[in-house]
């Protein structure tokens, strides 16, 4: 079955600070200790208008979700607050999930996360999803967490905030890092038991086993397409093992797109934008790596590698292409793509990346505009279909 029944389509922005010195490349990292000094005030505000307006836009065309993540010291993301974003979006939005992706559950205090995210979670009414990372490195260098503990911390801190969230309280809590003797939170959750939870890696079998424990959605991030795969394939199976079934929508694909008037020109549109986000946005020198962040077997598998190789690696298009799922073209090229790839993953979920590296704004509504007119529907044909039924579909 090509489009699988109930499939959701979301629009995941980034955020970028892209207005940059001209001198750019003579850095040797945008993470961490690059000077706040290059922050204007002012473009700021009107990155964060337009980024907002793009988002809320999504929700007016009928995406089933947005999705917005976190991270620290660094003009990749304007978010170092990812819940404050989601705050701002739920007024202007009406009808779309409102995903979280996410504060690092280690680097918090948990019950402040449990409470945070519970109270987005009734403002929005129920309109809540959260997707927990372990963090990059780069978040290591820039928070007082020691890397060597951020797994079992991250582990610890999940158990509080489950437990916030479906246990009356108040209950006590002692554990090697967090301990509490009346953790009470208050509001609750308005989804019961508890919004929708994933966790987000780049294909650590630590983070697919944690996953597959507990239940939770598995994404993966900065991972070939073919790593990905097989990472699905491991938490299927070891979720299995712990009594758990791994459904569709919880095993998100994440595509890059962009739509143009035909495949050529579309490829060369997309292009810079992606070579911007690849070799500038998350070019992180030396704080790619963070001793102890991961496992010895592991750092041996990877090379020494914290990271795969394309973040802030040299630029390949072609490469690019071939390892991930990104695509640009007409919009029967990209419904086409599509189609292939939520076939090939067995997946209900798809994000769509809207924005990349320093796309500009026509670009973006070109895109959103394009997959929500265009692509989705003929994807929804499609399922209709395959499934020979009705569907009921939130855009609608």
């Amino acid at each position: 079955m090509p489009i699988l029944p109930d499939t959701k389509f979301y629009a995941w922005h980034f955020m970028p600070y892209t207005d940059l010195p001209e001198n750019i490349d003579d850095f040797d990292s945008l993470w961490v200790d690059f000077p706040n000094k290059y922050f204007d005030p002012k473009a700021g505000h009107a990155f964060y208008q337009r980024y907002l307006s793009e988002l809320v836009l999504a929700d007016k065309l009928g995406f089933d979700g947005v999705c917005v993540n976190e991270h620290h010291n660094t003009p990749y993301s304007l978010m170092p607050i990812a819940s404050v974003i989601a705050a701002a979006l739920i007024p202007q939005t009406t009808k779309a999930k409102i995903c979280v992706m996410g504060t690092p559950a280690g680097l918090d205090q948990p019950h402040r996360l449990a409470e945070s995210y519970a109270m987005l979670d009734v403002m929005s009414g129920g309109r809540l999803e959260v997707a927990f990372p372990l963090g990059t490195p780069m978040e290591y260098w820039s928070n007082s967490v020691n890397p060597v503990t951020s797994r079992e911390r991250q582990q610890e801190a999940l158990d509080v905030i489950i437990r916030a969230w479906t246990e009356d309280g108040p209950i006590r809590h002692e554990g090697r890092f967090y301990n509490y003797r009346y953790l009470n939170i208050w509001p609750k959750p308005y989804q019961q038991p508890h919004p929708k939870v994933y966790l987000v890696g780049s294909g650590s079998p630590g983070t697919i086993e944690l996953a597959a424990q507990r239940g939770f959605g598995y994404s993966s991030t900065f991972s070939p397409i073919a790593t990905q795969l097989a990472a699905q394939k491991t938490l299927k199976e070891r979720a299995a093992h712990y009594g758990h079934t791994i459904t569709p929508d919880q095993i998100p694909i994440v595509c890059m797109v962009y739509i143009g008037d035909d495949d050529e020109s579309a490829l060369a549109e997309m292009e810079p934008h992606v070579r911007y986000f690849f070799t500038t946005l998350t070019k992180a020198g030396r704080f790619i790596d963070a001793p102890g962040y991961l496992s010895l077997d592991e750092f041996k598998k990877r090379n020494g590698r914290m990271l795969p190789s394309s973040h802030g690696g040299a630029f390949d298009w072609h490469q690019i292409r071939q390892q991930f799922r990104v695509v640009a073209g007409t919009a029967k090229t990209v419904a086409d793509t599509i189609e292939k790839w939520a076939e090939e993953a067995g997946s209900s979920r798809i994000i769509f990346q809207i924005h990349r590296g320093d796309m500009p704004h026509w670009k973006v509504v070109r895109t959103l505009t394009g997959l929500a007119n265009e692509v989705i529907p003929m994807l929804k044909a499609r399922q209709i279909h395959a499934d020979d039924q009705p569907l009921n579909v939130a855009a609608e």
